[in-house]
């Protein structure tokens, strides 16, 4: 296909079919807030609420009021989402609870800091499409909690022993990369420019592995790895995410003329491309979800699923990498995962994407949406592939 051709590919599946799938099937008139657990037809099959997932739905329909159209229903929808954690979501130390039962109640304690990550950039996207200080204030105080939260995320509700093998997680750094960007209108550009040139060392020089051209998901406090099992993880998803990140980044520092912008983006995308060549399923095809660094069996016994989040963060990364370097490599990677992802996730008889495939690319569990999968890698993907192949 032509470049123009996949552009309206991607264009047509995000507004003719994913975007309203969600405004038919999730919205909860009666309690607030979103459905995420729908099956293949989009029927609820559970009305827990994960406040990740509510988060993450506000986002997006902010995001495409403010970058798309300025549409009243898509406004109305995110604010519908953001009424319901502001009533429900946080607790009185500021943190967001993991999980919430329909009308709101809290079921599990708010151990998980990427709540508040997703609700920080929910509220700062609600806030430049409401222009509402109070969205811009909530966003900012669980900024900050974040900040003061990150040495130890879990807190309370860490399980291991301290101290017999530390370990500092990659997902942090690297969602603070893109949070930090999605909150720039609201931070100081100090504070911006200082906190992201914390993260891309994180992420670039201390869990992207200089012998291996691969990102550890955990390593030693001093960047070493260790022998184990979490020192050996890598999950391909998480460093192909991490790398359209970084290009963002290398992007706006380009737009500010600093020094080294380019080879950043540069690094980025030598690192997508080894991030797929070994991640790649040469059997089947697709991307493998959990890898051992060393070709051990993994702990995750889902090791060797194929799951939409992985392939769509893939798509993204590689169009974002062919817009930047116009590559051949990039583009021949950019059609095989194409290729695979929209043989294998899109139903096009029900509408929006499968999440969990098995090895062999069939479909592993049928529903659209559950605990982990919600209105938002798949917008937020087909959103930015549209973007960069008609600019």
């Amino acid at each position: 296909m032509h470049i123009q051709e996949y552009a309206q590919l991607y264009r047509t599946a995000l507004l003719n079919d994913v975007i309203p799938f969600w405004e038919h099937h999730s919205i909860d008139r009666e309690y607030g807030g979103y459905f995420t657990c729908l099956e293949r037809d989009g029927s609820v099959f559970d009305t827990d609420k994960f406040v990740w997932l509510q988060a993450r739905q506000v986002w997006t329909f902010a995001m495409l009021y403010n970058r798309l159209e300025r549409r009243p229903a898509w406004l109305e929808i995110a604010r519908h989402g953001a009424d319901f954690l502001r009533a429900h979501g946080v607790d009185a130390a500021g943190n967001w609870y993991f999980s919430l039962d329909r009308a709101g109640n809290p079921l599990v304690q708010p151990y998980n800091i990427f709540s508040d990550c997703f609700a920080a950039m929910a509220f700062g996207q609600l806030a430049l499409a409401t222009g509402d200080q109070a969205d811009a204030d909530l966003a900012l105080r669980t900024y900050r909690n974040i900040l003061r939260r990150q040495a130890n995320p879990k807190g309370a509700y860490n399980k291991l022993v301290p101290g017999t093998r530390p370990l500092k997680g990659f997902a942090l750094p690297m969602i603070l990369c893109n949070l930090t960007l999605e909150l720039e209108a609201l931070l100081p550009p100090d504070e911006v420019t200082r906190t992201i040139d914390t993260c891309v060392h994180e992420v670039m020089d201390v869990f992207l592995d200089a012998e291996t051209g691969l990102i550890f998901e955990n390593v030693a406090p001093d960047g070493s790895h260790v022998d184990s099992f979490e020192g050996r993880l890598l999950n391909p998803g998480h460093g192909l995410e991490a790398m359209w990140f970084i290009m963002d980044i290398g992007r706006r520092q380009t737009v500010d003329g600093r020094q080294g912008a380019q080879a950043l983006i540069e690094r980025a995308v030598e690192t997508i491309l080894r991030i797929l060549e070994f991640g790649w399923d040469k059997e089947y095809g697709g991307i493998f979800y959990f890898m051992d660094a060393q070709g051990h069996p993994p702990q995750q016994l889902e090791w060797d699923q194929k799951l939409w989040w992985v392939h769509l963060e893939a798509l993204v990364a590689l169009a974002m990498a062919y817009h930047e370097t116009r590559r051949a490599d990039v583009w021949a990677w950019y059609e095989k995962v194409h290729a695979y992802a929209w043989a294998h996730f899109p139903d096009p008889e029900y509408g929006e994407w499968y999440g969990y495939l098995n090895r062999r690319g069939e479909v592993l569990l049928p529903l659209k949406g559950g605990k982990w999968k919600g209105c938002f890698h798949v917008p937020r993907a087909l959103y930015r592939c549209w973007q960069e192949f008609q600019t």
